[in-house]
């Protein structure tokens, strides 16, 4: 999975299709995603003795294929690929040709 947690990625399909947010956490065992503010969900929490009954919005995770990594350079969606550099393998845009790590 070429998307990791801190990424500013873009959603390029679905209900949330065009919307920006940086990567909260990412799930490679799933292929999946939650991205700030996309995908976002209902939780009804329960009252307790401590915590009052609310009805809560939280992001729900989002398939790795629907976002794409932003590229501040490009000011748009890349793809990523990986080179070696200095003995080491770095993710670069495809765009821009800029290291990303």
């Amino acid at each position: 999975m070429k998307i990791r947690k801190n990424d500013v990625v873009m959603v390029i399909s679905g209900k949330d299709k065009g919307k920006k947010g940086k990567v909260l956490k990412a799930i490679p065992k799933d292929n999946r995603v939650i991205v700030e503010g996309v995908n976002m969900q209902t939780k009804h929490q329960k009252q307790t003795r401590q915590v009052k009954a609310e009805i809560k919005h939280q992001e729900g995770p989002i398939h790795v294929s629907n976002v794409m990594y932003f590229d501040k350079k490009a000011n748009a969606p890349t793809r990523i690929g990986y080179t070696i550099d200095h003995g080491e393998k770095v993710r670069v845009a495809k765009k821009t040709g800029a290291i990303i790590d």
